[in-house]
């Protein structure tokens, strides 16, 4: 006989199973920005979707769009609360955003990068200042770092500081002079790198949080050189901060460094592609797997690959494990998901998102999931 305590415990039960459902339903989504160039294209600007993890798949209608030109590269706060994003164009911007705690993106304000076509930009480690670097297509002026105040708002401030360096010229079309390309911290935040395509160096500058007009300053050493007309790109730092690594964009070439009292110190310098023919070099984006067993580059130009390689457990030397197709055109940025088992590429001349599945226990790229249609994408972004 059916008692009232027993539909009581009953309705526990699905209560249960449905908050269960529920919590796993949640973990099986996770929140991935996009940014993206609009001149010239259909794109709107920022896109935040919903993205499956059990199957795979972005969802197709975005849960928000934020119109803002050609937001190419955003940076994250550490507690997630701000999001900014260079605009990169002639005369170039960055933009400040907050984000609500259901990932929602509220434009704060905007300033001049106080140069010409900003590519990337980071964070300092007290969250005080975000450093810009402005590639800047034509040498006069020629790119340039720019540190830009942080106030407690995350409203952006006008630059405090900038740096020029002297280009290489080895190329005289692409070299003339500088391209800053990327501006990475330390792993313990006193140091920041600053990768120059233009000149062929790494610079190495000290950073004083409490600083208002001059944060950063030379440091012993201060500039790392690369062979010339290599072109360095992007800097990545492991998790402990012991090993770097960079790609090299005219070479197409990953080097690997051991770091010590903050100088690195090059260890191995290996090929992205077989081929010799220069329109199948242009190295680009690299990212770490979770577990920092596996490291993977992408390589645009004729090539669209992502390559992989195997990490040492002993040296953290680089062994190649694959070369995989990106199905598509000029992977400029790529983006593991939070649960290791994909690998999305924004394929920007193609105007998609592919969406690969990813062994987490060899490292090696599968099959093919999905292929998102998205404008011009260019950077991507998942939120914890």
């Amino acid at each position: 006989m059916t008692t009232k305590k027993t539909i009581s415990r009953t309705w526990k039960t699905l209560l249960s199973a449905s908050a269960l459902s529920a919590v796993l339903g949640t973990a099986q989504a996770a929140t991935l920005l996009v940014g993206s160039y609009t001149e010239g294209t259909a794109s709107e600007g920022i896109y935040r979707y919903q993205f499956d993890t059990a199957k795979g798949r972005i969802e197709p209608t975005p849960l928000q769009v934020v119109k803002t030109v050609s937001p190419s590269w955003l940076v994250l706060s550490a507690d997630q609360r701000l999001l900014f994003a260079v605009n990169e164009t002639p005369q170039g911007h960055v933009s400040s955003f907050a984000l609500s705690s259901k990932g929602v993106i509220t434009p704060l304000n905007q300033v001049s990068s106080a140069g010409d076509e900003p590519t990337h930009a980071s964070l300092s480690q007290d969250q005080r200042y975000l450093f810009v670097a402005n590639y800047a297509v034509t040498p006069d002026p020629g790119g340039s770092l720019v540190v830009l105040p942080v106030a407690k708002d995350g409203k952006l401030g006008d630059k405090v500081q900038q740096l020029v360096h002297t280009p290489s010229k080895v190329n005289p079309e692409r070299q003339a002079g500088a391209h800053v390309h990327s501006v990475v911290p330390s792993a313990e935040g006193l140091r920041l790198y600053a990768s120059d395509l233009g000149a062929d160096r790494v610079f190495v500058y000290a950073y004083e949080g409490a600083s208002p007009t001059q944060p950063l300053s030379p440091a012993t050493p201060a500039s790392v050189s690369l062979p010339p007309g290599s072109g360095p790109r992007h800097l990545l730092f492991d998790a402990l901060g012991k090993h770097a690594y960079l790609t090299l964009e005219m070479s197409a070439e990953v080097v690997m460094f051991d770091v010590r009292d903050d100088a690195l110190i090059e260890r191995q310098r290996l090929p992205l592609t077989d081929s010799q023919d220069p329109a199948a070099k242009a190295g680009g984006g690299l990212h770490l797997s979770a577990d920092g067993r596996f490291l993977y580059v992408s390589n645009r130009g004729t090539a669209n690959q992502i390559v992989v390689f195997a990490i040492g457990k002993q040296d953290a030397q680089l062994s190649l494990l694959q070369r995989r197709s990106v199905e598509g055109d000029h992977p400029r940025e790529f983006a593991i998901d939070p649960s290791g088992k994909y690998l999305l590429v924004a394929n920007q001349k193609s105007n998609q998102i592919v969406v690969m599945h990813r062994d987490p226990r060899t490292g090696q790229l599968g099959e093919t999931l999905q292929k998102f249609d998205q404008p011009a994408p260019s950077h991507l972004k998942f939120l914890d």
